[in-house]
């Protein structure tokens, strides 16, 4: 094999292993500040910022990865209303937590009381959490059904499980 041709065979390899993946899309870009998110958030006319709370090996946020996230319906009405931000639950990436507090990902997680993964923690422009969805939703329609939840405020007078029951009967 010629020097070009490894050359080539390198790029493409590289390329392969570096290419995005299609649920990637459903995360903003994040530089590790909550407290600038959410002002961006709320100066862009959003709801606020909805985190996801994950860490790689974790088999439910793959799956929520592979089935949910990447589809477009489902990345379309999330940015609609929120931005979206992704925590790395055993990450040592600083994070300015909405509180001003600035710790590895993994400590700030433990601090707000994470506990598993994925957790979907929703929160207004002025750093208040409106609410928290722990563990996976596997089924794009219900995963939207969440986001009409919080975007509607729905939450501050149900359960997510009567919210759910009644949008089914409608």
């Amino acid at each position: 094999m010629t020097a070009a041709a490894r050359l080539l065979l390198l790029l493409v390899l590289t390329t392969a292993v570096h290419a995005a993946e299609p649920w990637e899309a459903f995360f903003d870009p994040f530089l590790g500040d909550l407290k600038s998110e959410l002002a961006d958030a709320g100066a862009a006319g959003k709801r606020g910022v909805m985190v996801m709370y994950h860490f790689e090996e974790c088999p439910f946020c793959r799956r929520m990865k592979q089935e949910v996230l990447w589809r477009p319906e489902v990345q379309k009405q999330f940015h609609k209303d929120f931005t979206v931000v992704a925590i790395d639950t055993r990450g040592a990436q600083p994070v300015t937590g909405v509180q001003g507090e600035a710790l590895p990902e993994k400590q700030y997680a433990k601090s707000i009381g994470v506990r598993a993964t994925p957790t979907f923690d929703f929160y207004a422009p002025d750093g208040r959490r409106m609410y928290r969805h722990v563990g996976g939703i596997f089924d794009a329609a219900e995963f939207l059904l969440l986001e009409k939840y919080v975007a509607s405020g729905a939450y501050r007078s149900e359960s997510f499980a009567q919210f759910k029951e009644k949008e089914k009967r409608t």
